[in-house]
């Protein structure tokens, strides 16, 4: 909630509401139980003003996303390279809030509350158009993942043509920290994405500069490398008085199968995932100087594309993944008959 108040009130009691602004704004580490999660003010993750228990593997304080069975750390390591930004095409205004590049951009902040469990983010354009909303909260469907709900209201009393969004991930994913596998999931079925590549250091302003490192669009286990994932939308028309929303999530698995079970579950539209440079196949059996490896996931869902995980018990689990983790990338019309024929190609063996 925006503080409001009379200049005619005197600076004493503006002093007072201002102090009552900045001590709203605070960062949070949140969790599930089993996903943590470092949530700074204006929305990103990676905050060093709120620092979490050294990660027993790599001792590191800082919480980006967490997966508390195994301890892993996933994103806080060398650069805080989490972020996101939203744009206005037609005009190019622009706002974002990464860490590496410094913070919030372009943004003012409206409220940031958290309870533990939950966090929520408000902001707006420092300009006037959009206010961005972001809302973490545990995704009732399993306790792999955290949902993120995105709002983004037009506040500017003028039609807007070309919404723009970007959010940012730099994999480190421990225990082989700077060195992962990286898979991108769901592009080729979402019309709203604008660009999809394995670049996780690149700025969160929508119409900065994009360059990939080495790959591009849907693939599968790309890697061992340091390298994340960057995805940046194209949402279209946004009226006056008008809010989009969509979903993002953020968390963790032990397996491979379990990671896309949980993507499933809360029907994703588009994900990628990190894994140790050791665990290809997604197994979770391996293990680096003593510590477990793990799956973690980032995805998407009511961005526009088709959902590419069917739901946990229309494909048999975990057998027919790898299968069908190449059919999906494949493009939309063989996941369609992929899902048709799941239960013959069962019977087939």
């Amino acid at each position: 909630m925006r503080i409001l108040y009379r200049l005619a009130a005197g600076a004493a009691v503006a002093a007072c509401v201002l102090a009552a602004a900045v001590s709203a704004h605070a960062a949070a580490i949140i969790s599930n139980g089993t996903i943590q999660l470092g949530v700074d003010d204006f929305g990103q993750l990676n905050p060093t003003s709120v620092l979490g228990d050294p990660s027993p593997v790599t001792g590191t304080s800082v919480v980006g996303l967490r997966y508390l069975p195994t301890g892993n750390e996933s994103t806080s390591h060398g650069c805080l390279c989490e972020g996101w930004g939203v744009g206005i095409g037609e005009t190019g205004v622009f706002g974002s809030a990464n860490n590496n590049f410094g913070g919030a951009a372009n943004l003012t902040p409206v409220s940031f509350v958290s309870d533990g469990v939950t966090a929520t983010s408000v902001v707006e354009l420092t300009t006037g158009e959009l206010r961005i909303t972001h809302h973490f909260a545990p995704a009732a469907e399993t306790s792999d993942l955290y949902r993120v709900t995105v709002t983004i209201e037009n506040i500017s009393g003028v039609d807007i043509t070309d919404l723009r969004y970007t959010r940012t991930f730099d994999w480190d994913v421990e225990p082989t920290t700077f060195s992962e596998f990286v898979t991108h999931a769901g592009v080729a079925t979402t019309p709203s994405v604008l660009s999809a590549i394995n670049n996780g250091f690149v700025d969160s302003n929508p119409f900065a500069f994009r360059s990939d490192l080495g790959a591009t669009g849907d693939f599968v286990d790309f890697g061992p490398s340091d390298h994340g994932s960057n995805f940046d939308f194209g949402f279209g028309a946004l009226a006056a008085g008008e809010s989009f929303s969509f979903d993002i999530f953020y968390g963790a698995s032990l397996t491979e199968a379990a990671a896309l079970a949980a993507l499933g579950a809360v029907a994703a539209e588009l994900f990628s995932l990190g894994q140790c440079d050791i665990d290809a196949d997604g197994t979770g059996a391996f293990t680096a100087g003593g510590f477990q490896c793990n799956t973690f996931i980032f995805g998407f869902a009511g961005v526009g594309g088709e959902v590419i995980v069917p739901p946990p018990g229309e494909i048999p689990v975990p057998a027919a993944l790898p299968m069908f983790l190449t059919a999906l990338l494949g493009g939309a019309g063989l996941m369609r008959r992929r899902r048709r024929q799941a239960a013959a190609a069962t019977a087939r063996g």
